[in-house]
């Protein structure tokens, strides 16, 4: 059985997922298509942990994200603005920075905590999506994921794409429909979902 490098993700509702698209379409033509989000192929999300996994457990995990999805609907989330970071390689990187609630860090400690069972971080280019495309900031993204960027350190967004990007308004309001472990891509993007269930948003 094989071993894949897996996010497990929030997956906002499909207006949100187009302003997302569409936001990168503007970064895209201005600086180039290392990031070409879609609503298919490389998803808008919200990165709750990321680690590598045997392929064998996405049904256990599956059960895992649905006890969460039962138990914890989410109340409307909102984006508070744009953050421009620069990367490793000195690149700037623009998200959607959603404002970190209680319910939110709550959730994303969960699942933390639950899928730890099955998470390891000894990750390799062979175990995520079209390995020839995958870089070293990928690997050391997701392999320094636990101790860098959970817990205290969580920061909940959605990633825009590479460059800056201005002249949008906020706060923006939106719901998110599901809650998904998605086979990781090159640049951290979430190229398939290998399981889901869907999570209520509390009105």
């Amino acid at each position: 059985m094989s071993r894949k490098a897996v996010d497990v993700v929030l997956l906002p509702t499909e207006q949100m997922c187009e302003r997302a698209v569409e936001a990168n379409r503007k970064l895209v033509k201005k600086y180039g298509e290392k990031i070409v989000l879609d609503k298919e192929n490389c998803l808008p999300h919200i990165s709750l942990a990321m680690g590598g996994i045997d392929e064998r457990d996405i049904v256990a995990i599956k059960e895992v994200l649905n006890g969460f999805a039962e138990k914890n609907p989410l109340p409307e989330l909102r984006i508070i603005g744009i953050r421009t970071s620069t990367n490793q390689a000195g690149e700037k990187v623009s998200v959607f920075e959603v404002e970190k609630t209680r319910q939110l860090q709550s959730l994303h400690e969960e699942v933390m905590e639950k899928v730890a069972t099955y998470f390891s971080y000894e990750v390799t280019k062979d175990m995520l999506y079209n390995p020839a495309e995958v870089g070293e900031l990928t690997l050391l993204w997701i392999r320094n994921y636990r101790g860098k960027s959970s817990f205290a350190r969580f920061f909940p967004h959605i990633t825009i794409g590479y460059g800056e990007i201005t002249g949008l308004s906020f706060p923006i309001r939106f719901g998110v429909s599901e809650l998904a472990l998605c086979h990781l891509g090159n640049h951290c993007t979430c190229r398939k979902i290998l399981a889901s269930v869907k999570i209520a948003t509390q009105p």
